[in-house]
């Protein structure tokens, strides 16, 4: 009995040490001022960091190259040149952010696929609560310096919705 309990424990607790952020997984990025969906994304952790892709977009149409962006990004984590990568797809315009606790990460960048600029980036999960946040919700902060920026709060989605998104 004694060891089918420590067995449960171990599991229980070995659990929790792998599962997953609640930040990863697939959200809609939605812009602050119109309320309209701008995006579906990919936020996923490798190494200890947390990138994101842009899988679909509702400004941007797949196959186009991010020729407004520089050539290359102070960290960014793929070889090449930017200005010749697609804006939708495997791009991770989302790069570098580390934890210090599950739910909030910090320490990274994001380049506006939009316009190429580069942004320092922090995101922080909200949980449901009935209140202020209706769903699970992302706070995702772009900031130029000095904790001036902007934040914008992304929905959880799944990934048939955040690859389907369509140019308006």
């Amino acid at each position: 009995m004694k060891k089918s309990i420590i067995l449960l424990l171990i599991f229980t607790v070995c659990g929790f040490c792998f599962a997953a952020d609640p930040v990863e997984g697939y959200w809609l990025s939605v812009d602050e001022k119109t309320g309209k969906v701008t995006g579906g994304w990919h936020l996923y952790e490798e190494g200890g960091r947390l990138y994101g892709i842009l899988l679909s977009s509702a400004e941007v149409a797949r196959n186009v190259p991010a020729s407004w962006c520089k050539e290359s990004y102070p960290g960014f984590p793929i070889p090449g040149n930017i200005k010749e990568m697609f804006v939708v797809g495997e791009v991770p315009w989302i790069f570098g952010l580390k934890s210090d606790k599950p739910g909030e990460w910090h320490g990274g960048n994001i380049v506006n696929p939009e316009d190429g600029k580069l942004y320092k980036c922090r995101m922080v999960f909200r949980a449901a609560d009935g209140k202020k946040f209706h769903a699970d919700t992302l706070e995702m902060r772009g900031e130029i310096g000095l904790g001036i920026g902007r934040s914008q709060f992304w929905r959880k989605t799944d990934r048939e919705t955040a690859s389907s998104l369509e140019v308006n």
